[in-house]
């Protein structure tokens, strides 16, 4: 029932400026107000990735919670591990205002924020504060713009974090930061994971366990990119792979007069290029490294089908936005319903058993 009571409160955000209404509903989750899950995931949801035992697939993507405000609460709400940042060095503001806009008809965003955040040591202070409560929490690192060395920012992530990260996500796939996506290409991806991978042998020779490092690539990368980048993935030895950021294309919307925003489009029209983008990736590793499925989830059906098409962990965002906090029960409920008429022991393995098919589809619909 409080579920449901937290679900009416989407029109009135709605109502709101999207950051306005972002900050009401960061604010809420950091007052407790929120419905709680309180039983226990099927047992059938349960995925294990690069060591880790996630209780179910669902987690929210980076951008909620950029600063590790609420990630007790986004594990309370039922979600299997929350992610925060993405996180810089440094404090900044991003890009101005406005630059959040709502596609109500699409059930879309654009957004140009510009990894906008406290910076490194705000949100370190308020993981520090909260490490003994457990549950799985990762940190999305990124650079800041103006920074002469964006790798080196990506090792302070590693080096700041190391002891409270349960997992780290290089974020190379942002459209807003300038040059970013540049790093995607495999030279700058090659020095880019090479001291990553170093920053975290440092760790480990002094003691510290292994922390898994996934990289998040963009939907938008040229097909006959694809191999190369994921060669290089694959090296490098990265420990899962999210699929995907938001996308610069705009295929066809309703909203045309917002639509000409620039900025990165989420949300339903995403999930067509996101998931065949998944797909493609899936079927260049052969399914060796397990991929985080993102964009367009919006309901019970697109969450299977991004299994589906590749996906071992699931992230949402804008449909929580539309759908409402409910939307992550409907999603357990009906996975676990799939893997039990299904006879399988864990959701995980329907992980890409139509990959083939997804991935013959053209990324534009």
């Amino acid at each position: 029932m409080f579920s449901q009571l937290f679900d009416l409160a989407g029109p009135a955000l709605l109502a709101l400026d999207p950051e306005r209404a972002h900050q009401v509903s960061l604010q809420a989750l950091e007052k407790g107000l929120y419905p709680r899950e309180t039983s226990r995931d099927d047992e059938r949801l349960g995925v294990e990735v690069a060591g880790l035992r996630f209780s179910n697939p669902l987690g929210v993507a980076a951008g909620f919670d950029k600063d590790a405000r609420v990630p007790d609460a986004i594990l309370g709400i039922g979600c299997g591990f929350a992610e925060i940042g993405t996180v810089t060095p440094r404090a900044q503001t991003g890009n101005p205002t406005p630059r959040v806009f709502r596609l109500i008809d699409d059930r879309a965003v654009i957004n140009r924020l510009g990894f906008n955040n406290g910076g490194h040591a705000a949100a370190l202070a308020r993981l520090q504060a909260r490490r003994t409560r457990g549950g799985i929490v990762g940190v999305n690192i990124g650079a800041n713009k103006d920074t002469a060395d964006r790798s080196a920012d990506y090792v302070a992530g590693i080096d700041a974090f190391y002891g409270v990260a349960s997992y780290f996500a290089v974020n190379i796939s942002s459209p807003n930061t300038p040059g970013l996506r540049d790093l995607q290409a495999p030279a700058a991806l090659d020095e880019l994971l090479g001291r990553v991978m170093a920053a975290r042998a440092r760790h480990v020779a002094g003691g510290t366990p292994v922390r898994p490092v996934m990289v998040k690539i963009a939907p938008d990368i040229a097909e006959d990119d694809i191999p190369a980048i994921v060669d290089r993935l694959v090296a490098h030895g990265v420990d899962a792979i999210a699929v995907s950021n938001t996308t610069l294309s705009r295929p066809s919307l309703r909203d045309q007069r917002t639509a000409g925003e620039t900025g990165g489009l989420s949300g339903r029209p995403l999930f067509h290029r996101s998931t065949a983008m998944l797909a493609r990736v899936h079927v260049a590793t052969g399914g060796r490294i397990p991929l985080v499925g993102i964009g367009g989830i919006d309901s019970p059906a697109t969450a299977l089908a991004k299994i589906e098409a590749g996906a071992t962990l699931l992230q949402l965002y804008t449909g929580l936005i539309y759908e409402g906090v409910s939307l992550i029960g409907r999603i357990k409920s009906h996975l676990a319903d799939t893997a039990r008429a299904e006879g399988l022991s864990s959701i995980s393995e329907a992980a890409g058993r139509r990959a083939r098919e997804w991935a013959a589809k053209p990324l534009d619909a």
